[in-house]
């Protein structure tokens, strides 16, 4: 069984990791298997991490509702049968897959997953099939915590996220794409009770304390820009990132496309709990250069520009806090009816009439779930009039002090 790690793994307290980077500037088979292969053998091997005979379980990004593979919102099927493929090189027992919504239709038939495992012979799994376990947590919000049946029965946890930019978190990655070996009705749950980002953030690397992958393998090879994960704009880094350690992963990913890790609250709430290093200066980086990969222009989500609301003042009255968050707005041209944000919203703040949704403002929590969920994007994040003259008066301020101190 996959060891829980929880707040234990405070005991041994990470203090360097290794992360690798390499070039792969399409989804070409023999490409992107040959640079998977390297960027594992720089860190170490698949032989260094996975004994023979282990069960391994390999997480997916396979956010629902399900989508083709070109939409650039799942992590890439031949990026996958990639990693597979040199999996089925060792003697192990192989199971892939994520936490999918029920719907009538096969949501990894239209990704593409499906058709990939059976032309590689791997199981391929929904992991609301095989049931949940409450797990004890002592983490920072949550005491317990359901994790999936075949997860915990792996010795060896593969992930495999998508690079991509999030209304809410700022990015999704690594330690992200583990909040996927939870039920989505937690899921939701959890965006209902800690609507805030920080909080939410921290719930985050609560299912993250508890089930560390042993290997993490980042598709960036076409990441998503703009606002992610779902409605963004893709955009062909050419990378491959490899390491033990997702947290350090992530730190460097985002260090390539110009945020800095310490701004990316999962990152530095994971580096504050010793669950990884988030520290750039302590990650050995093998392989390419971060300057030598770096993006300039990488267009970052509205909510990785506006103020940080966890750091506002709690004396400002709540009418301003509420204006000053990333708030979504229905775009009606671009609704199609399809209510999936309907299904999705943690406080029923959303009703579909008519095949247009509207948004309750006054029960709405700001946490996003309706825009991840739209895939014509017809829910898109802003500010109200009050926090978009406040977000300007407050970066003139901001410039002016810069000038004056020069």
């Amino acid at each position: 069984m996959h060891k829980l790690t929880d707040n234990q793994s405070q005991k041994n307290i990470p203090t360097m990791a290794t992360v690798s980077i390499v070039k792969a500037d399409r989804y070409e088979y023999e490409q992107v298997y040959n640079a998977v292969k390297r960027s594992v053998e720089l860190i170490g091997g698949l032989k260094a991490i996975i004994k023979p005979g282990s069960k391994v379980f390999v997480k997916i990004n396979h956010l629902s509702p399900p989508t083709p593979a070109e939409k650039g919102i799942v992590t890439n099927p031949i990026f996958v049968e990639a990693v597979l493929n040199l999996l089925k090189e060792l003697d192990i027992d192989i199971t892939i897959g994520d936490e999918l919504s029920s719907y009538n239709i096969d949501g990894f038939h239209i990704s593409g997953f499906r058709q990939m495992c059976e032309k590689v012979g791997v199981r391929l799994t929904n992991l609301r099939e095989g049931g949940f376990v409450e797990c004890k947590c002592h983490g920072h919000s949550l005491d317990t915590v359901y994790i999936s049946k075949t997860v915990l029965n792996a010795d060896i946890v593969v992930n495999l996220p998508k690079f991509k930019t999030h209304s809410l978190t700022t990015i999704t990655g690594g330690v992200k794409n583990m909040y996927g070996v939870i039920p989505g009705s937690f899921r939701s749950k959890y965006h209902g009770e800690y609507s805030n980002i920080k909080e939410f953030s921290q719930v985050l690397v609560d299912v993250y304390s508890v089930i560390k992958p042993n290997l993490t393998i980042m598709d960036a090879i076409i990441a998503m820009e703009g606002e992610g994960p779902a409605s963004g704009k893709l955009r062909n880094l050419g990378i491959i990132l490899s390491s033990r350690d997702a947290v350090a992963l992530d730190a460097v990913a985002t260090s390539v496309v110009g945020f800095n890790p310490k701004r990316i609250l999962t990152t530095q709430f994971c580096n504050n709990r010793h669950l990884g290093v988030g520290d750039i200066n302590q990650i050995e980086i093998v392989g390419e250069k971060i300057a030598d990969v770096s993006v300039a222009d990488f267009k970052a989500p509205l909510a990785f520009t506006s103020l940080f609301i966890s750091g506002i003042p709690s004396y400002l009255p709540k009418f301003l806090i509420k204006h000053l968050a990333i708030i979504p707005h229905v775009i009606e041209r671009n609704c199609t009816g399809c209510s999936e944000c309907e299904n999705i919203c943690p406080t029923g703040a959303i009703t579909v009439t008519n095949k247009k949704a509207a948004i309750n403002k006054e029960s709405c929590i700001d946490c996003m779930c309706c825009h991840e969920v739209c895939r014509f994007n017809a829910i898109v994040p802003g500010r109200s009039i009050i926090g978009i003259l406040f977000h300007l008066g407050s970066t003139i301020v901001n410039k002016l002090r810069l000038f004056s101190s020069r």
